[in-house]
């Protein structure tokens, strides 16, 4: 089988660059004034060597912003220990999620331990005034939001437990704090719940769960009283993440007949108060959690293995493209607190995948409408936009040939009297161009209001946030 046809979104982003407005098709609303940070992998290659999964190249940081209908853009690579080392040494330095730095058993004796990689290619978040990119070490990068310049590490002032976390915390609005966890692998494993002030940068220990091994988690949900972690069955090896050489991803194991555990764990003092048993299942991204009568609705994207993982390396995505797992199944799932077992339902058989909402109107209560990316044909890399409504359980597509739209963000409209009054940013990739764009749709309606062409491509990114133009707090954060 030939090359993808996607495959320019794995190719490396050659310019870094500055570009005061860029050309636009269509109109952009005058009120769209701020400006959407994303983050993702800018290179696969160092020197003769290429990393081996989607989720490991180097972190690039992407900026649009938007002001009197115009658009101007930037775009850098966060200049990390990882980066700078590879770059020093022309090869790679850290390993990654798929992709191992200690290949021969000298490398592995001389470096016996891996080395935690700060290569910050998934997730933005703000805490204070501090922009930062991050990802599922504890290391975020605080980086310039106008030059996209690296600045440093931010530092956390306490010694809550973990060397493993989730790139997509959540924020509580009543609160005005963050949530979120640590894995901790040494000298048993447990789950360290915390919480942190928006304006903090020490995090406070509200709960430690040990548990027999440590679970591949990427992210959780909340409701209002409650923290969900989704302990799906692909279980860590710590001795083989020590010894093996392997990459860190590939020390986990499919265990199916272990089942998933939801954890339900109050946020006022990290109690467990409910575990719901299911059948083993998959799944990268919660959607929403809200409390109902006497149970909690998790929704999430699952998928019935972990092959989606295996799926998502490089070689199989370039060269065995109609048999790509990129999207799955949106589930809701019943966690009754009086039964210990959790039950679901399929909301829509449209699959989708990066699952984004009205943050800051819906999260943690019940909502209408979920936007995500989707696949046109079953087995086929991301190709479509789809905009579900959860309550009358339908879908709305956008698609466009030879076009593979990314994550789409919603951005509200000033004084939104309805939950999809906004915009969706998305930024996508045209094949036949062979350079990238930004797409503007009307949420509601779900159709094209503009698009904004860039000079080049940028390879396929993860995810990002729309922020108020001057951005110092979460309340300017448009997740």
């Amino acid at each position: 089988m030939g090359v993808a046809p996607y495959a320019l979104g794995f190719a490396a982003a050659n310019q870094e660059g500055t570009f005061e407005a860029l050309p636009i098709q269509g109109t952009i609303p005058g009120w769209l004034r701020g400006s959407l940070i994303r983050t993702g992998p800018g290179t696969f290659d160092v020197g003769k060597q290429s990393y081996r999964h989607w989720f490991d190249g180097l972190a690039m940081l992407r900026r649009f912003s938007f002001e009197d209908g115009r658009v101007a853009f930037a775009n850098r690579f966060i200049e990390s220990r990882a980066y700078q080392e590879a770059q020093a040494k022309g090869q790679i330095s850290r390993g990654e999620f798929g992709t191992t730095a200690r290949h021969s058993l000298i490398e592995r004796l001389r470096d016996p331990l891996p080395r935690l990689t700060d290569n910050a290619t998934v997730n933005i978040t703000l805490q204070g005034n501090h922009f930062l990119s991050v990802t599922e070490s504890p290391m975020p990068i605080v980086f310039d939001p106008v030059s996209l310049s690296t600045l440093d590490y931010f530092h956390y002032q306490d010694s809550v437990p973990g060397q493993i976390t989730t790139a997509h915390p959540h924020f509580d609005f009543r609160e005005n704090a963050v949530y979120s966890y640590l894995v901790n692998l040494a000298p048993r494993c447990s789950y360290s719940i915390y919480r942190m002030d928006a304006t903090s940068n020490q995090r406070e220990l509200i709960g430690s769960i040990p548990v027999k091994q440590a679970a591949y988690m990427h992210t959780f949900g909340m409701t209002e009283r409650y923290i969900i972690l989704t302990e799906f069955p692909l279980l860590l090896n710590r001795l083989s993440l020590l010894v093996s050489g392997k990459p860190y991803i590939e020390n986990y194991d499919w265990q199916p007949e272990q089942g998933t555990r939801f954890l339900v764990i109050r946020k006022s003092d990290g109690k467990v108060v409910h575990t719901g048993e299911s059948e083993a299942f998959f799944a990268f991204h919660h959607v929403n959690a809200f409390e109902q009568d006497n149970e909690i609705v998790v929704d999430l994207v699952a998928y019935p293995n972990s092959s989606v993982i295996q799926s998502l390396y490089l070689e199989p995505l370039l060269h065995h493209s109609d048999q790509v797992i990129a999207a799955g199944e949106l589930r809701r799932y019943h966690l009754e607190l009086n039964r210990a077992t959790a039950t679901y339902e399929v909301l829509v058989e449209e699959p989708i995948e990066l699952p984004r909402i009205h943050y800051q109107r819906c999260n943690t209560r019940q909502y209408q409408f979920v936007y995500g990316v989707g696949c046109s044909q079953s087995g086929h890399f991301i190709d479509q936009l789809v905009k579900v409504d959860v309550q009358n359980r339908n879908a709305q597509i956008w698609h466009q040939s030879d076009c593979y739209p990314g994550e789409p963000v919603f951005v509200a409209a000033p004084d939104a009297a309805t939950e999809d009054e906004g915009v969706i940013l998305s930024v996508g990739l045209d094949s036949q161009t062979q350079n990238s764009f930004l797409l503007i749709l009307n949420a509601h309606s779900w159709d094209e209001m503009a698009r904004v062409q860039l000079p080049y491509h940028l390879p396929f990114d993860f995810h990002g946030q729309y922020f108020d133009p001057i951005a110092s707090s979460w309340s300017h954060l448009h997740r």
